[in-house]
């Protein structure tokens, strides 16, 4: 029998029109800093350890909708990020400033869709009791 590879998830990867910009933006989000910066690709490093966050250019990229729409022809959203935060409307306040947008639709009191500067959706969430 053979034994099973060693696999590590080593990053999410967001396509965008600009890696750069998206970068920077992540970069004021997270306060995370630049493990890898080429013209087309950015690798953000998470300071704990752990999965980065890289950035591709992709000059065919479409935004995403949020929430799905479907049967239009326009891209859907395929995946999305979850942030915990310990103060939600301050890490609210705090993507605005970084150049996130609140999304319209908002399913959660305890979360809030917020959309980065290429349209992906991602969730600022405080934790509950039962969470």
């Amino acid at each position: 029998m053979t034994a099973e590879p060693r696999l590590t998830l080593t990053a999410t990867v967001l396509d965008s029109p600009d890696a750069a910009d998206l970068a920077r933006f992540y970069q004021r989000l997270l306060g995370w800093q630049a493990r890898t910066w080429e013209t087309d690709w950015v690798a953000l490093a998470e300071p704990g350890g752990g999965a980065a966050l890289s950035f591709q250019t992709e000059p065919l990229y479409r935004r995403p909708v949020w929430p799905a729409a479907g049967g239009d022809g326009r891209q859907q959203m395929m995946s999305h990020l979850d942030i915990e935060v310990d103060d939600l409307t301050a890490g609210v306040r705090h993507a605005l400033d970084a150049g996130a947008a609140l999304a319209d639709h908002q399913p959660q009191d305890d979360v809030r869709v917020m959309l980065d500067p290429a349209g992906h959706p991602f969730c600022l969430w405080i934790r509950t009791e039962e969470g």
